[in-house]
């Protein structure tokens, strides 16, 4: 019999090394033939620790499981969610990106090989670079990152440029709140991003890569540090990729994560091992990124979806999405919900489907209030905008954006003065300082938003008047996107604003 138990750290946090362990211990005393597997997580976190057993006939789910559970599991007694494959929140996902996340053991590169992995890196050994950059063009993979960029036309500008070295630099710096897709991947599949950055490589002509990672993320950097050295002891990296004349190598690096260092000029600067500053644009990193050589930067997200484009090819992946947005989005479904996790699937569901039906509205039972989408530089959207697609021209429509693709609910009791007020304090703490729009527009921000607080309704319009100021002189999205869940809350929720001067009257 096999019994899965997560190590994601999600898992970990609540206790799910604890039941491994007392699992084996148990089998022990009962003498029972147990194959104890560590895998990542299915991403369904309010089961976690979300524990799988095997007995031949499917894999059934129990969570969250206890210590104090572990008998009545192995006496077969414990209430189960029957298979896991049919739990309603898996069932209705289209799991592209993720489709080995939590089957797998994430260091058992056999595994990986069984379920279809490097089935795509194998194609692409085969093809030139322009018709990879083609293959990903055609599929409409766009960043997930935040920015949305087409991933091809940026693969095409590297692969073209004049270069002796060229590099692929992922960034792992998952910073935004209430995101988590990265982490995930990284701990419950990470042999998929090495993958995606070869494939990367194959194609623009690069054969250096790096993942620039948070500190905040133990877990995943000892699981992607042991990953790479699989899979260069493997073949998988190295001078002759899978045995070809094809070289590309990898290594991990590590930030100290500093919020700005995810916009990718401030982490080449950083990876540089110079202070994490935003670099002006143009030239663009595509032509002078890392160490002045022409560079992808790509997401976690973007990059793991590469192998399974190559894989299926362009058109399948195409066939999932909403008008421009192709393909699957990874929502990070968090705050006060019944049920969060990650949920993949394809771009067109409305906001009010994930929030009320997929989420399961909130954990309070108190009516939801607004969602903010795309991590603290998300516009908060009311319910009123329930009726959004997942789309990034459609979110654009509404005043919002789908960033990190990463969601926040909050009910009816939210302060969206405390939280416009939040948004600028988080601006005026992480900004690196470069320009002056963020520097002191935040700052100046937090004050003018206590001025309202305090009853000053003048100050509503100089705080738009501000905003418009931060939007379009900031040099990055830290500064430019700020505006985003400050006016939203404004403009959204003006009762919980006006208040603050009724009452001051």
């Amino acid at each position: 019999m096999k019994i899965y138990v997560p190590m994601d750290s999600a898992a970990k946090a609540l206790g799910a090394d604890e039941v491994a362990e007392a699992i084996a211990h148990e089998a022990v005393a009962r003498g029972m033939d147990v194959e104890i597997i560590r895998n990542g997580s299915r991403g369904m976190i309010w089961l976690e620790p979300l524990v799988e057993l095997d007995a031949g006939e499917g894999r059934i789910g129990f969570g969250p499981v206890s210590v104090e559970d572990v008998p009545a599991l192995l006496d077969g007694t414990l209430e189960s969610h029957g298979l896991v494959e049919e739990i309603p929140f898996f069932a209705r996902q289209n799991r592209l990106t993720f489709a080995r996340c939590g089957v797998i053991a994430p260091l058992d590169l056999d595994a990986y090989q069984a379920h279809g992995g490097l089935a795509g890196l194998r194609r692409a050994i085969g093809m030139s670079g322009s018709e990879i950059v083609d293959e990903v063009t055609e599929s409409g993979l766009r960043g997930r990152g935040g920015a949305g960029f087409p991933t091809g036309i940026k693969w095409k500008t590297v692969m073209l440029a004049e270069a002796s070295q060229k590099y692929i630099v992922c960034n792992a710096d998952e910073g935004d709140s209430g995101t988590f897709a990265d982490r995930m991947i990284m701990e419950g599949d990470p042999f998929t991003l090495i993958e995606g950055m070869a494939i990367a490589g194959l194609a623009v002509g690069a054969t250096k890569g790096y993942v620039y990672m948070r500190s905040e993320y133990p877990d995943a950097i000892k699981v992607m540090n042991a990953a790479v050295d699989i899979a260069r002891q493997q073949g998988m990296l190295g001078p002759r990729v899978l045995g070809s004349d094809r070289a590309f190598d990898m290594e991990i690096r590590v930030g100290a994560g500093a919020y700005v260092c995810g916009e990718e000029t401030s982490l080449l600067n950083s990876l540089e091992g110079k202070r994490g500053v935003v670099r002006a644009k143009p030239p663009l990193p595509a032509l002078e990124g890392f160490m002045g050589r022409p560079t992808v930067v790509n997401n976690v997200i973007s990059l793991a979806t590469v192998p399974v484009v190559l894989e299926k090819g362009a058109a399948h992946y195409a066939d999932f999405g909403h008008n421009r947005s192709r393909g699957t989005v990874t929502l990070q479904i968090a705050g006060n919900v019944r049920r969060g996790g990650l949920f993949e699937a394809g771009f067109g569901m409305t906001l009010g489907e994930i929030v009320n039906d997929i989420a399961g509205g909130t954990a309070s039972g108190r009516p939801v209030k607004a969602v903010q989408v795309g991590g603290p530089l998300g516009a908060y959207m009311p319910v009123g905008k329930f009726h959004t697609p997942m789309g990034y021209e459609e979110f654009d429509a509404e005043g919002g954006l789908i960033g990190h693709a990463g969601l926040v609910v909050f009910d009816d009791s939210a302060d969206m003065l405390k939280m416009a007020r939040f948004a600028m304090e988080f601006c005026a703490i992480e900004s690196c300082g470069k320009c002056t729009p963020c520097r002191i527009g935040a700052v100046r921000g937090v004050e003018t938003i206590d001025r309202i607080a305090a009853g000053d309704g003048a100050a509503t319009e100089l705080l738009t008047d501000l905003c418009d100021t931060m939007r379009d002189g900031s040099l990055c999205a830290l500064g430019g996107f700020t505006p985003f869940p400050v006016m939203s809350a404004l403009s959204n929720f003006p009762d919980d604003f006006a208040c603050r001067k009724e009452a001051a009257e």
